[in-house]
């Protein structure tokens, strides 16, 4: 399972790590960080926090997080379904920099090839090249990842 493999390649790229925070972008973003905390909980020792991050992806203004982490000098994973653009990731970033952490790392389930922000993926589950015109959509139901679409 794609999941599966992108918690040990976290686990591989941290060894030297004791703790770990994730962040989930709202809503699909955050149910795949729910995932990854099993998971690297079920394979690794490492302390795994998890929070959650709200932005409008369209207009992205006001971020807000779902509970303030000193981050300093911490790893943080930041997690979201598909990126398409670079922007949603590259926004989200913004309440992190204020601080001095660690390390910032990166991760989707689907990645498209239409980039027009400089963001790069640390962890991929999926690259997929598309039109502009097609949808990538992830399909989630309670705490499951049902499947990833083209639309």
């Amino acid at each position: 399972m794609k999941l599966e493999r992108m918690a040990l390649e976290i686990i591989e790229n941290n060894l030297e790590e004791e703790s770990i925070i994730l962040v989930g972008i709202e809503e699909n973003g955050s149910v795949i960080a729910r995932n990854m905390e099993r998971l690297l909980k079920e394979y690794s020792s490492l302390k795994v926090q998890l929070i959650n991050l709200t932005l409008d992806k369209k207009h992205p203004g006001e971020i807000t997080l779902s509970q303030q982490v000193d981050i300093t000098n911490k790893v943080i994973v930041l997690i979201d379904d598909v990126a398409n653009s670079g922007k949603t990731i590259l926004y989200s970033l913004k309440p992190f920099l204020e601080y001095h952490p660690k390390k910032i790392q990166t991760l989707a389930l689907v990645e498209r090839t239409h980039k027009i922000f400089p963001v790069n993926l640390d962890y991929k589950g999926l690259s997929v090249a598309t039109t502009i015109q097609e949808h990538i959509f992830v399909e989630v139901k309670d705490e499951d990842i049902m499947g990833a679409y083209l639309t």
